[in-house]
């Protein structure tokens, strides 16, 4: 189908705004020219900015409370932002953060991992597994209940989402109920897809900035064959826990999403993979100016509130 309205006018917009490809720029300039749609902020209960401790550095991290959080046992999320390893931070998606805190009624922490080049891989996968196993094993100091964590992300995130999920299995800690993967990247290495191809360019993700994304985050072409770098490689998808996998259909990681998704159904897992039709990467973002970001949002909120009443 054709692209929507709403999402029409996104494009529209960013092309008379005339700014330069992101891999035309250096990552400071990138991370600086790095915009998201900002609409009100969306109040929450509470906000916590702190470190917690990593294996190579401190991590940061945002906790987001319910308004009507328990003092003990409140589900949580941990969530790794988008940005190809390269950009984005918890301030760019300090609303979708919000949303799912409100919408599923979970304790979200949102981890700021650290960004290539100057950290490549595996530096983020370090840090988000670091963080989840922190949640997990303080989970009173973050008044959840650690049987009910999920962990999520888009893009890149949804890729860090995929591989931490994968890690914990392996593992077998810390215990993770749910992945939440939205237009996830799952196979770095692998042939252009067909989706890479038809939405090469002019779709807000172009198949430029995510080749330079790649080449900032890898050290090599052997990193390419790693499954904590292309979580489709594995060879095992069984006894991972459920997943949601959203997609958009003019994103050139349509195809990658949607064939993890498959992997996972193979393999009996639980999983449900929804297409946005008509619209584009990143749309959950610009969920104050597409509407079906905000639909996916409150499709996310459903899934997750469901794996924590399970």
């Amino acid at each position: 189908m054709s692209l929507d309205p709403q999402t029409q006018l996104v494009l529209a917009q960013l092309a008379a705004a005339g700014a330069p490809p992101l891999e035309t720029l250096s990552p400071e300039q990138a991370r600086a020219a790095f915009q998201l749609p900002k609409g009100e902020i969306e109040p929450v209960g509470k906000v916590e900015d702190r470190p917690i401790p990593g294996p190579e550095a401190d991590i940061p991290i945002r906790v987001y409370y319910p308004k009507d959080a328990n003092a003990t046992n409140n589900p949580a999320l941990v969530y790794y932002h988008g940005g190809g390893w390269v950009v984005g931070n918890i301030e760019s998606h300090d609303n979708i953060c919000r949303a799912l805190t409100n919408l599923a009624n979970c304790v979200t922490i949102s981890v700021d991992y650290r960004l290539a080049p100057e950290h490549k891989f595996p530096a983020a996968v370090i840090d988000s597994y670091a963080a989840v196993q922190y949640v997990y094993e303080h989970a009173e100091e973050f008044q959840i209940d650690r049987t009910r964590i999920a962990v999520g992300g888009d893009s890149a995130g949804g890729n860090l989402a995929a591989v931490v999920a994968n890690l914990a299995k392996e593992k077998k800690t810390p215990e993770i109920c749910f992945q939440l993967l939205l237009y996830p990247s799952t196979n770095l290495g692998g042939e252009h897809s067909v989706s890479m191809k038809e939405n090469a360019e002019g779709y807000f993700l172009t198949k430029g900035t995510m080749e330079w994304f790649r080449d900032c985050y890898l050290n090599s072409e052997q990193d390419k064959l790693n499954p904590l770098l292309s979580p489709y490689l594995n060879e095992e998808f069984n006894g991972l826990p459920p997943a949601l996998v959203i997609t958009a259909e003019y994103d050139p990681l349509r195809d990658e999403g949607e064939d993890y998704a498959k992997r996972l159904a193979e393999a009996g897992v639980e999983v449900e993979s929804v297409r946005y039709d008509g619209t584009i990467h990143g749309f959950i973002s610009m969920a104050v100016v597409i509407d079906q970001g905000k639909a996916a949002l409150i499709k996310s909120g459903d899934a997750l509130r469901t794996a924590f009443n399970q």
